[in-house]
């Protein structure tokens, strides 16, 4: 099934990477570079380590609170054991320099305050494979999607800069029945979602050839609204189907076409019809989908996206209001992604020289949404620039926009690099709304990635 080896091949990818969200590490030389879901399974385990030691200022926009200063150190330890078993552990964690009221902790209390901010300790742990009946990921969700998407889509838990949670992502194959389940803090009551999807072909003839050209999905997500601050709980629900038009080495089409609505709301439903391509080779990876979309009483497609853990305290817009009690207009609305990849060598690992992910909405009463990332690797790797942006609700009153890039410059034979981070943020304060701010950081950091 196509959609299960491009979700567990994230979770590999997203493994290996040194932090969530914002930044992603140079390859190694590909005849040191760590397994894939391309390699070999006879290859040997490898191992990274790493300490990264910045500067770090968080600043208040338009005036309000104060700054704060810290040292950030950063240890992480990686084990790669191929595509079946892999371990990221490692967490910043910030001395106070200066800020705050006399008596403040010298660790930001911000960071460790709460069970679920014990989770950023576990950055991936990934047990099971593409070819195991079970898969079991643990780590930070990034742009993350629950199988067919359309209640799930470029979700981030790790959008609240005091929430630290560590999710779970749960793959099971049974017969024509293939399964996904997440939720997004293993140790709070927060989303819980699953999709099960029914291969169609299979269960009508049999074992076929390809699996997953032909399927039936529901999927359901709830939300508790408890842990990393009190928000309204909601649940949805959708009812998906696909169908592969095209089938070919390194390339599919295909369409799909669905409905969800919220359980016990009649009046609050949406449907949705489109298609993509994806396109896959050990150089270029290019996945596009399109698609129309109805919504209507306040469903949306996409409603756990990259903008959630900001909008279920307060959701973009005049009203000031969390997303779960927002007015959302009926309306229409055009949804395009594309994901591009590409390396000039063939190596099979998770580093590209560009790595391109973007998605946006137009709705037809005026409002767009967008978010991406960009990275590229220049000068043999050795220097790596990535550049990460939100906007939601453009073109409306209470637009709400993010951004941060950063730079990372190896020397010494790439033992030892240099790197500058920043950005905006918001934080979700005690009374439910969002406090604007912004991060500075400057650093070195040293590891045996080559």
């Amino acid at each position: 099934m196509h959609r299960k080896r491009s979700c567990l091949a994230a979770l590999l990818f997203a493994l290996l990477l040194p932090t969530a969200g914002w930044s992603s590490e140079p390859s190694v030389p590909e005849e040191e570079a760590p397994s894939s879901p391309l390699a070999p399974p006879s290859r040997k385990w490898h191992h990274l380590m790493r300490l990264e030691a910045t500067t770090l200022a968080l600043l208040p926009r338009a005036g309000v609170g104060e700054g704060e200063g810290f040292v950030q150190v950063e240890p992480t330890f990686i084990l790669d054991g191929g595509p079946e078993f892999g371990v990221n552990l490692g967490a910043p964690v910030r001395f106070r320099l200066w800020g705050e009221e006399d008596g403040a902790p010298l660790v930001r209390r911000e960071d460790w305050d709460t069970l679920s901010d014990w989770g950023q300790l576990v950055r991936g742990l990934l047990l099971g494979s593409d070819n195991a009946p079970l898969g079991i990921w643990f780590g930070p969700l990034e742009e993350h999607r629950l199988l067919s998407g359309h209640l799930v889509r470029r979700y981030s838990n790790r959008t609240n800069p005091d929430y630290h949670p560590a999710g779970g992502i749960f793959t099971g194959t049974l017969g024509p029945l293939y399964t996904e389940a997440f939720v997004s803090d293993v140790l709070g009551a927060r989303l819980l979602g699953a999709e099960f999807s029914l291969d169609m072909e299979h269960l009508l003839f049999g074992q076929p050839e390809q699996r997953g050209r032909y399927t039936l999905a529901v999927s359901a997500v709830h939300d508790w609204g408890r842990a990393g601050g009190a928000a309204p709980s909601m649940t949805l629900a959708h009812l998906d189907a696909m169908a592969v038009v095209v089938a070919r080495p390194g390339m599919e089409a295909y369409v799909n076409a669905g409905w969800g609505g919220r359980p016990g709301d009649g009046g609050a439903w949406g449907a949705v019809m489109g298609g993509g391509v994806d396109s896959l080779s050990e150089r270029f990876n290019l996945r596009l989908r399109l698609e129309a979309r109805r919504q209507h009483g306040g469903f949306r497609q996409g409603y756990f996206g990259a903008d959630y853990e900001l909008a279920r305290f307060q959701a973009a817009g005049p009203d000031g209001e969390p997303l779960a009690d927002a007015h959302f207009p009926d309306g229409y609305s055009a949804f395009a992604e594309a994901l591009v990849e590409w390396d000039a060598v063939s190596y099979g690992g998770p580093y590209k020289h560009l790595s391109l992910s973007v998605g946006a909405e137009a709705f037809s009463w005026g409002r767009v949404d967008v978010d991406g990332r960009v990275a590229v690797q220049l000068f043999e790797r050795a220097l790596e620039v990535a550049v990460k942006g939100l906007a939601v609700g453009a073109g409306k009153p209470g637009a709400r926009y993010l951004g941060a890039a950063e730079v990372r410059w190896r020397f010494l034979e790439g033992k030892l690099y240099a790197m500058g981070t920043g950005g905006t943020l918001l934080f979700a304060t005690a009374d439910g709304t969002l406090r604007p701010g912004a991060f500075a950081s400057l650093g070195l950091g040293v590891d045996n990635a080559r």
